[in-house]
């Protein structure tokens, strides 16, 4: 029968056959094309998926060009660990400086007060929003991470214990702490680190701790990067490693890594900005409460 068609009929009736045999041509590429390209480029062929299960809140602008990096960064970890073009979910809130530094010259006269209610705002704004936990971007600011959560009701991955435990991987036990004059000179940082991760935290002296305090305010805070200030802080290291004996030091205000890079140290540095980003993001790519009790009771059946 089928030799009996006319010719063009004949040339139809071979198409449909083939299209009902092997698809559309070009399907079963554009399928593989999409299957590989929704795993990540960096994650190996037998690992599984990961995805972002929780949302990152930033309490920023303390000041703006440290949150910059950590937004830049964030994005740039979870590239690198999903593969592109995936990016971080994040909610930012960013402090108005000109308003926090009149609080923080009040809070260095003894009163909190509107300080630590600005810091309370931001994690309420946060998590009325729907973050997950937050992290503030600011080590002196990190002072008043316990009242932040308890008042947000959410956590906050405070950034001296993501420096404890890159500290403590390292395997060091002596680090010099350069940031502002109150993170320096309080004890919220060095007693947390000596106390939970037995590490023994030393200070400049007065004099250097003025000049590091003055550069933080006066220029990074404002992007403003001198040369003779980045030799007046590689000097101060260089004093340190050599007569208390430190073996890393913790650049532990969000601005000093902008000056400083770990290129220009002989001995270690540990880059705050750089380590709190990527312990949170590996937070945020941990399970939510929910898939974790979820994989757990499927493990037990």
């Amino acid at each position: 029968m089928i030799d009996r068609l006319p010719r063009f009929h004949l040339v139809l009736f071979w198409l449909l056959l083939s299209l009902l045999v092997v698809g559309p041509v070009g399907a079963s590429d554009t399928t593989a094309t999409s299957a590989a390209s929704a795993l990540p480029a960096t994650a190996p062929a037998d690992s599984p998926v990961r995805r972002q299960s929780k949302v990152i809140g930033i309490i920023g602008g303390i000041a703006w060009p440290s949150t910059l990096e950590y937004y830049r960064i964030m994005n740039e970890r979870v590239r690198d660990l999903l593969g592109p073009p995936n990016s971080a979910e994040v909610l930012l809130y960013s402090i108005s400086f000109g308003d926090f530094a009149k609080e923080e010259r009040q809070a260095a006269e003894g009163d909190w007060e509107a300080l630590t209610q600005t810091m309370v705002q931001g994690g309420r704004r946060l998590s009325n929003g729907g973050a997950d936990f937050i992290i503030i971007a600011s080590n002196t600011m990190n002072s008043t991470a316990e009242i932040v959560a308890r008042e947000a009701g959410i956590p906050v991955l405070h950034i001296a214990d993501a420096v404890g435990q890159a500290i403590q991987k390292a395997g060091l036990k002596k680090v010099a702490l350069l940031g502002t004059k109150f993170t320096m000179e309080a004890p919220f940082y060095r007693t947390l680190l000596a106390e939970n991760y037995g590490i023994e935290v030393v200070v400049p002296q007065e004099s250097e701790r003025n000049d590091i305090n003055a550069v933080i305010f006066d220029e990074l805070v404002n992007n403003r990067l001198l040369p003779q200030s980045k030799a007046r802080y590689l000097a101060i290291i260089d004093r340190m490693t050599r007569e208390d004996g430190i073996e890393g030091v913790i650049l532990g205000c969000t601005e000093i890594p902008l000056l400083i890079k770990a290129s220009d140290v002989a001995i270690p540095t540990f880059d705050s900005t750089t380590i709190h980003v990527h312990a949170a993001v590996e937070h945020a790519l941990s399970p939510a409460d929910g898939e974790r009790a979820t994989d757990q009771a499927g493990a037990a059946e």
